[in-house]
């Protein structure tokens, strides 16, 4: 069984309590560890404004799931979510070497600081000039 490294992001509704709203993040993490996934990284990235409405709603709670796990996994947890009427947007995208790659510098805040450091070299100008 080969694994594949995988990205799932999904909006659930905004009209969720905060317990409710973990408790469909855990369902959906149980129901990728129930088929033997491994999970890489989790982040709620919390409720934010979406692009356009949906379901005539402006906002949502983001949650991001990365994980190794067969193909057949992703079929099992996409019906999941679409049975599902809490959650308005799901997407599952594959991860290639650059993106595992990327997603391991975002992880340990490199792009953070690179744009710090910038601020500090041109501080750092300003004193001696």
């Amino acid at each position: 069984m080969i694994l594949k490294n995988y990205e799932t992001v999904f909006i659930l509704t905004p009209v969720l309590s905060d317990s409710q709203m973990k408790d469909t993040v855990e369902k959906f993490k149980q129901v990728l560890l129930d088929n033997k996934a491994q999970i890489v990284n989790e982040e709620n990235w919390g409720l934010k404004k979406l692009a356009y409405p949906i379901q005539n709603k402006s906002t949502g709670f983001y949650q991001l799931f990365e994980f190794k796990a067969s193909t057949e996994v992703i079929n099992t947890l996409e019906v999941e979510f679409r049975r599902d009427e809490r959650v308005m947007r799901f997407l599952t995208t594959v991860l290639d070497k650059h993106a595992l790659e990327y997603n391991l510098k975002r992880k340990k805040g490199e792009f953070n600081k690179k744009s710090s450091e910038k601020v500090e070299k041109t501080e750092k100008v300003e004193r001696e000039g």
